[in-house]
């Protein structure tokens, strides 16, 4: 390949890729552009230790020297305007070109925006990059009330790190009950609880009618019973939309997100698309998803580099995810979509236990407040296909470790 690998996004999933193509013997040339003009950095602690200490600085991904000493062109403050697909290159926003032999496309996502009035108001604020994250911890200072639409993942961390700041917080939900889209409603139910004794107000199946401000600066929020909140900061987090524009422009299939096979190749064949942009068949769930994670784009990275240099292979991952709110360690490992029943182990007054999904006799999914060690096992259980009773589930771990060596035992006879 004379003209390399073009990688576009410098987030998790493009660093990986870079780094993967490297570690798996490829010599050709390897392009990274990123559009922000920080080093690549961890996002996970932005929406935590990152804007509760305002000495804190951004986490990198890999050291400076890394990128020169691998050879890899890392591009920073750049933006890719236009995919050429006949001539095989890249347009850049300052007019130069990258000719490729494969692209990747790791554009990620951004925030979904707010059709509201007063949106546009000082102090509305989202966080997807550090400079998000520095204006919120900047702001979160000199404010006394914030308000955050959305009760996910994003909006549950800020809310959680900016009350332990000192923070009067509100949390709107329009859905009735808090990542109701991600968890079951026993954790949802306990996460609430855990959280409002912290001293955060939530309300569900509510939304905002609109943002209020005086001088262009928001002093208030207005909720759709009728009520004011007072608000200096408001945050919205009310989920993402894939970057697809570039594909989109370039021909490629869309699907919400970027279509991908199996090897994560789109509809053009030369052209990957891994992260949070690609949509694909998962064959964990055979079902059509969009996974918003780090070990998502990072396992996608790894495969691709592997594609890309020859060998043969197909996603096949364990999704999983985690979430730190307060003093809850949330973990997630498979996909809960297809469960019709569940088994509950730990003590969830001690604010300690797991969720075991199943859909009929299979185990899909494991969602653990505290349990580290219950994540971790998930992790080999579901990885090994192996789906234990509900009363070895009910026995602990001792008898599920048994039962898992018991089965690779099997299947290795």
């Amino acid at each position: 390949m004379k003209n390399g690998v073009v990688i576009v996004g410098a987030g998790h999933g493009g660093v990986q890729a870079a780094a993967s193509l490297r570690e798996e013997g490829y010599d050709g040339p390897v392009t990274l552009v990123g559009d922000e003009a920080e080093l690549p950095y961890h996002k996970p602690p932005l929406s935590k230790t990152f804007i509760k200490d305002p000495a804190a600085q951004p986490q990198m991904l890999r050291a400076d020297i890394f990128y020169s000493n691998n050879k890899i062109d890392l591009r920073l403050g750049s933006s890719v305007e236009h995919i050429d697909l006949v001539g095989k290159r890249l347009e850049l926003g300052d007019g130069s070109h990258i000719p490729f032999d494969a692209a990747i496309l790791a554009t990620g996502s951004r925030p979904r925006e707010l059709k509201l009035a007063g949106s546009d108001l000082a102090g509305v604020l989202s966080l997807r990059s550090v400079a998000d994250a520095r204006s919120i911890r900047d702001l979160s200072a000199k404010v006394e009330d914030v308000v955050i639409l959305g009760g996910g993942f994003i909006g549950l961390e800020i809310a959680a790190t900016l009350t332990l700041g000192g923070r009067r917080v509100t949390v709107v939900e329009a859905q009735d009950r808090l990542l109701g889209r991600a968890v079951a409603p026993s954790i949802s139910a306990h996460v609430r609880q855990r959280l409002e004794a912290m001293g955060i107000r939530i309300l569900t199946q509510t939304t905002i009618e609109r943002l209020e401000g005086e001088n262009g600066q928001l002093s208030g929020a207005l909720t759709s019973h009728g009520e004011r909140l007072p608000a200096q900061m408001a945050i919205i987090g009310i989920g993402v939309v894939p970057n697809v524009e570039l594909g989109q422009a370039a021909g490629l299939k869309i699907a919400n997100g970027i279509w991908v096979d199996g090897q994560l190749r789109s509809s053009q064949p030369e052209i990957f698309a891994i992260g949070d942009v690609a949509s694909y068949r998962h064959v964990f769930s055979n079902s059509d998803v969009r996974l918003e994670s780090v070990q998502n784009a990072t396992d996608h990275a790894k495969l691709t580099a592997r594609i890309i240099t020859g060998h043969e292979g197909h996603y096949d991952s364990v999704p999983w995810f985690w979430s730190d709110i307060g003093d809850m360690k949330l973990q997630m490992v498979g996909l809960a979509s297809a469960s019709d029943s569940n088994v509950v182990v730990g003590d969830v007054a001690d604010n300690k236990f797991s969720v075991y999904h199943y859909a009929g006799s299979r185990l899909i999914a494991i969602e653990s407040v505290n349990r580290p060690a219950d994540h971790m096992l998930g992790r080999k259980m579901l990885g090994a296909g192996f789906s234990p009773r509900p009363e070895t589930v009910q026995a602990g771990a001792d008898a599920l470790k048994a039962a898992l060596a018991e089965a690779q035992k099997g299947v290795a006879a």
